[in-house]
């Protein structure tokens, strides 16, 4: 009778303890997913933005460019800071040569990518790319 009582109350214990690992596991999951989701959530908050254009104004005072769109007379200011990579690519081509702020002027073609303020009007660039046309053959 004792060794009965032994052997049920050490299967209740081990039973106890496996659903307690299955409990954990399913806790560690579910945290996980949650803290998977907020993740993704800030990532399409942050989601890289694009605008491509002509510069019609430089400002190196204000760290500031005003692009306007090709085709159209929409502008935007794009602002930059030393973070901001400044590189030249020609169309089509797979080579990039890096750049300061300098060599871009107004007249240049230029894609700046980085995130939008709030209002929608200021692209905080983390990088501008001026654009070269092909060379000639």
């Amino acid at each position: 009778m004792v060794k009965k009582l032994i052997t049920l109350l050490l299967a209740l214990v081990f039973a106890l303890s496996l659903s307690m690992l299955a409990f954990a596991q399913e806790a560690s999951k579910s945290a996980e997913g949650k803290e998977a989701t907020a993740q993704g959530k800030a990532e399409k908050t942050t989601k890289q933005a694009r605008w491509e254009g002509v510069v019609v104004r430089s400002s190196p005072d204000k760290s500031a460019l005003t692009v306007r769109k090709v085709g159209s007379s929409l502008e935007r200011t794009v602002q930059y800071d030393s973070s901001t990579r400044w590189v030249s690519q020609e169309h089509g081509s797979k080579k990039v040569n890096d750049l300061d702020a300098s060599q871009v002027k107004d007249g240049d073609r230029v894609i700046a990518r980085g995130t939008w303020e709030k209002g929608g009007g200021v692209l905080h660039a983390t990088q501008i790319s001026k654009r070269l046309s092909h060379s000639p053959r």
